[in-house]
């Protein structure tokens, strides 16, 4: 008898979770530009309110914040690669799952770069 999960290729496997964090990270993405625009627009309308604004992301908030657009930019842009490889690779398909645990390593590894720095950075260390 088949198992429950016969005839699907990512339920609940690397695929599957690459899958989902990229759509998440995009659209953390898209919701950063939106709000991005709608700021920088602000000072056209009034540079008192643009100032105020642009003072609040001088918080800790707004920093940790910025790590995870960092963090989503540069999975997002990894990740990109390796649905490339996916596609147009002939042999992206078997070898999707290392390709997937490559993005992650290097993520990890280009993360633990920048964090640091952007912390001492936020703190004035």
């Amino acid at each position: 008898m088949a198992s429950a999960q016969s005839g699907t290729l990512y339920r609940g496997r690397e695929g599957m979770w690459s899958w989902v964090a990229h759509r998440i990270s995009g659209m953390l993405i898209f919701l950063f530009l939106l709000v991005h625009v709608l700021d920088t627009a602000l000072v056209r309308v009034s540079p008192e309110a643009y100032n105020e604004v642009i003072g609040h992301y001088k918080t800790i908030v707004f920093g940790l914040g910025e790590v995870g657009l960092v963090g989503a930019i540069l999975f997002h842009a990894l990740n990109g690669l390796r649905i490339i490889l996916v596609d147009f690779w002939s042999q992206g398909t078997a070898r999707q799952r290392g390709l997937f645990w490559g993005v992650v390593v290097l993520w990890v590894v280009l993360m633990l770069g920048f964090v640091p720095r952007h912390l001492m950075h936020m703190f004035g260390a």
